[in-house]
């Protein structure tokens, strides 16, 4: 059966913008499972998706309180329709970032992962490593930085194998 995904990052609620954009709730209305890769900066927006989303992943950031810290913790792991997850706020810079996360969440990892979710940069970032380990970085639904506008991604589960993976713009 296949799992719609929605993957975020870098929210920075209420610091960044007052609320999620209601495209995103209607996203997060959609899947089957939210991931967010850290720094939600309040609380409350957790609480929030906790509520709403049909299953939540998550992790704290840089930006994140002790609150958040030890609600969620630095890395979080999971399997959906037999494909491992490993979800991190920060893998450091771009440059040697497919070389660290191998090492560190590929397949001669301690725990391997065949997807790591991450966040921190508000760059969005779809590769792949040498040994396979699918690096995604959804940007920011509401501070775009550098980017023409802020951005998530959808993603489909199924069968062993990650599909149809969409970053989807989120103006203001």
């Amino acid at each position: 059966m296949a799992t719609r995904l929605l993957l975020l990052s870098d929210t920075h609620l209420p610091l960044r913008a007052k609320a999620l954009q209601e495209q995103v709730w209607r996203l997060v209305d959609e899947a089957d499972v939210v991931i967010h890769a850290g720094d939600w900066v309040d609380a409350a927006l957790l609480d929030e998706l906790s509520d709403r989303a049909r299953r939540l992943i998550g992790v704290a950031g840089n930006n994140d309180g002790p609150e958040l810290w030890s609600r969620l913790g630095e890395i979080a792991r999971v399997e959906l329709e037999g494909v491992r997850f490993a979800v991190i706020h920060e893998t450091g810079s771009a440059t040697g970032r497919e070389r660290r996360c191998d090492a560190r969440f590929g397949r001669e990892a301690e725990t391997p992962s065949d997807v790591l979710v991450f966040g921190h940069s508000h760059i969005p970032w779809d590769t792949t490593t040498e040994s396979g380990l699918r690096l995604l970085n959804p940007g920011s639904p509401t501070d775009r930085r550098r980017q023409p506008v802020g951005t998530v991604m959808t993603a489909v589960v199924d069968a062993g194998a990650l599909r149809d993976v969409v970053l989807v713009p989120t103006p203001r």
